[in-house]
């Protein structure tokens, strides 16, 4: 074995891998890397699965070209739940404490993550989000921040953020206004409401919709019919990436105002955030 073909092989085992909130697997046959979050204590995105995201996007930067990656999913392995979001434990803490930079640390961290899949993590590949479960805040934010979302019937995606006096500050509206109108993402921001799979599909926001539990097959089947004309709708995303960019400095601005905004939330908007965090350990406990 020569040694770029040596070199190959490393990369695709390394694609297979076990975090201790993640787990990815390289599907070979189909050329395609499966990213499933299953964070802990609460299924969001807490600072441990974030940095073992920003570690995944810096693995599959340097190795899904030698690995022959074409496509690259992120789903979950918590029943019913994709991700609930920011981690709102640390939130309040933080914002109680006037912590700005550790705000922003996790701002930061958050965009460092969906920027990357925005952006294909710079490789020729297709990103997918598959939803089998709720997704809210910012894990609606990062299905939104994939070229194709997949999402089975019945599951519900929304911003619940207005609820306790803030926004959702990792990218909602600038990816909301690129298949909406921003009058649209305002209205959908601002409702702080839940939205069925079968409305967003209707809007436009999801691409494919799926029967509960046949979420994984859908996947394969986007597959197989985007391989059928992969160079044009490669292309086409390029088009749109070129003429709607969003930038990671724009990201970021985003973020700042989002911080300071978390320095103005009162007591009552702690409180709300506490109520919500034991609702999401009730919804973590009834799914496990």
């Amino acid at each position: 074995m020569n040694a770029q073909a040596l070199s190959n092989v490393t990369a695709i085992d390394s694609l297979s891998r076990s975090f201790q909130q993640m787990t990815t697997y390289n599907d070979r046959k189909h050329e395609v890397v499966w990213c499933y979050m299953h964070a802990e204590p609460r299924p969001c995105f807490t600072p441990q699965l974030l940095d073992e995201l920003n570690t995944w996007r810096g693995i599959l930067a340097q190795l899904a070209s030698g690995a022959g990656v074409k496509y690259h999913v992120v789903a979950s392995r918590v029943p019913e739940i994709f991700n609930l979001g920011g981690d709102l434990a640390l939130f309040a803490r933080l914002a109680q404490q006037r912590d700005r930079a550790g705000l922003l640390s996790y701002g930061r961290a958050c965009i460092d993550a969906l920027h990357a899949n925005l952006v294909h993590f710079g490789q020729d590949l297709t990103t997918i989000s598959l939803v089998q479960g709720s997704a809210l805040g910012g894990g609606f934010e990062t299905a939104l921040s994939s070229d194709v979302i997949i999402a089975e019937r019945g599951t519900r995606m929304g911003f619940p953020e207005i609820l306790f006096n803030l926004f959702p500050g990792m990218g909602a509206y600038s990816l909301l206004s690129r298949k909406l109108t921003p009058r649209q993402a305002e209205q959908m921001i601002l409702s702080g409401r839940l939205y069925e799979a079968e409305e967003l599909h209707t809007l436009g926001l999801i691409d494919m919709l799926a029967d509960p539990g046949e979420g994984e097959m859908a996947v394969y089947e986007y597959i197989k019919r985007e391989n059928r004309a992969r160079h044009g709708t490669r292309a086409l995303r390029q088009v749109r990436d070129r003429l709607n960019p969003i930038a990671y400095q724009e990201l970021l601005d985003i973020v700042e105002i989002w911080v300071d905004t978390a320095l103005k939330l009162e007591r009552r908007d702690l409180r709300m955030m506490e109520r919500l965090v034991a609702r999401q350990n009730g919804l973590h406990a009834d799914a496990a």
